[in-house]
């Protein structure tokens, strides 16, 4: 692992091999984020697409989480994470490209856009899982939540740029030609991982096991037992025991299990509003697709400043308290949206999704650090993939009920009830383990941790 640096203006931005990261994906990420409204508005204005067909393109993009989520956090951890995340963008790259291409040649239809949403789905499932695991191994544990904090600020400078540039570029050129974005910005992103240089391990520590860490205080009662084997690296043996080993560890973990069950039910709704809201404002407010682009970068915006005010939320507040506030004020942010219409109410759409953003990217910092921190190394990759599995895995089926909803009840009526789910998902969070202390864990408990109060759990801070 990299030296710990002297904090100076940029911070991680000096570290070579984080500055490469960090541009790769925030340049990966303004062309993601030009699809995520790019291929819906090609659905809606070019293919004429129904509302479940629509939502059906969201649905197969995390389809995969469903389908090979489990297995890929075993895979990933026996295999080298910079190239195998090297091999997604390529993938990615090709098969968006093939979506233009396609609508040169007059045969696109919506069964292909489906079908690339779902390999390119399944590409990013490995790259998501691979990169959990990579950033650890450039920065010390110390550095966690700002390399956190740094890349989701990438995520939303992207966001913004990138939804505002694809409703314009859908405008100018056409919502087929306008992804060709999104496969330049793989390219780019393969380019910026194929030059950082690997990190040499001494050979020497490399044989030795890692040296047991101090020990920090009981959470509560019921928390797991020390991980013992399965924290190790892992031993040769077949698949499914190793994915096991991955899922056993997050459902004996009081922490893990209650933060996979609130992302779970969170994503689940939320996927639902980012399914319906292309056609929310393109056939019920009634925007053109480049006011849709335009509106949609918005909530970029908010999730710049979360990015932005993380880790100084975390210091003053506690990574716990930080987490709940920002979680249960968000979710109730969300129920402006529905209230979206022409004029003066399109700024209920600025302020509940900017709020919403903010509060995801806050929230999405303080749980990654924690997992990356928490977690033993050698079994991230496969906790990672057991909680994205449920975390992920809830998308695609949040998508396909919002679509039924939106056809059943209306478009708004459909947004009002996902979101209604959203203010409440935060609730899970209210267990007293979080709702009672300041800061988050840092590590499982191990045998020799001296017992506590269940009512005062110390944590090393």
């Amino acid at each position: 692992m990299t030296p710990s640096h002297a904090p100076r203006r940029g911070g991680l931005l000096h570290h070579r091999n984080f500055r490469l990261l960090w541009i790769g994906e925030t340049i990966s990420g303004a062309g993601s984020s030009m699809a995520a409204i790019g291929v819906p508005l090609l659905a809606v204005t070019v293919l004429r697409a129904s509302t479940f067909a629509v939502s059906a393109l969201t649905a197969a993009a995390y389809l995969p989480w469903l389908v090979i989520g489990l297995p890929v956090g075993a895979w990933v951890d026996r295999l080298a994470a910079r190239p195998l995340m090297i091999a997604c963008d390529l993938i990615s790259a090709l098969l968006y490209a093939s979506l233009p291409v396609a609508a040169w040649l007059g045969v696109l239809d919506t069964g292909q856009v489906v079908a690339v949403a779902l390999l390119a789905g399944a590409a990013n499932v490995f790259f998501a899982t691979a990169y959990q695991v990579y950033l650890p191994s450039l920065v010390t544990p110390a550095e966690l939540v700002e390399g956190n904090a740094k890349l989701q600020g990438g995520a939303q400078v992207a966001s913004i740029g990138g939804r505002g540039l694809a409703g314009l570029a859908a405008e100018a050129i056409g919502a087929a030609p306008a992804l060709l974005f999104n496969s330049a910005s793989f390219l780019v992103s393969a380019a910026c991982l194929l030059r950082i240089r690997p990190v040499a391990v001494p050979a020497a520590s490399a044989s030795l096991p890692p040296a047991p860490a101090a020990p920090s205080a009981v959470p509560a009662p019921d928390a797991p037992a020390a991980p013992g084997p399965s924290a190790g690296p892992p031993r040769p043996g077949r698949l499914y025991e190793q994915t096991w080993e991955g899922i056993r560890f997050v459902a004996r973990d009081r922490y893990l299990r209650f933060f996979t069950i609130y992302a779970a039910v969170s994503n689940l709704s939320y996927a639902g509003n980012l399914a319906l809201v292309v056609v929310f404002l393109v056939r019920t407010v009634g925007l053109s697709s480049a006011a849709v682009g335009v509106l949609t970068a918005t909530s970029g915006l908010g999730g710049l400043l979360g990015a932005l005010v993380a880790r100084r939320l975390t210091r003053v507040f506690g990574t716990a308290r930080a987490l709940l506030l920002t979680t249960l004020g968000s979710g109730l942010s969300c129920l402006l949206i529905p209230l979206t219409a022409k004029g003066p109410r399109v700024a209920y759409y600025v302020v509940g999704s900017a709020l919403v953003a903010g509060g995801i990217v806050v929230g999405n910092v303080i749980l990654g650090s924690f997992r990356q921190e928490y977690c033993p190394p050698a079994m991230l990759g496969r906790v990672t993939a057991s909680m994205r599995f449920l975390t992920f895995g809830a998308i695609p089926l949040g998508a396909l009920l919002a679509g039924a909803l939106g056809t059943a009840l209306g478009i708004r009526n459909g947004l009002w009830t996902v979101l209604a789910i959203f203010a409440a998902s935060g609730t899970f969070l209210l267990i007293r383990d979080i709702r009672t202390v300041r800061d988050l864990p840092h590590q499982p408990p191990t045998p020799s941790a001296p017992a506590t109060s269940p009512r005062q759990p110390e944590y090393r801070r």
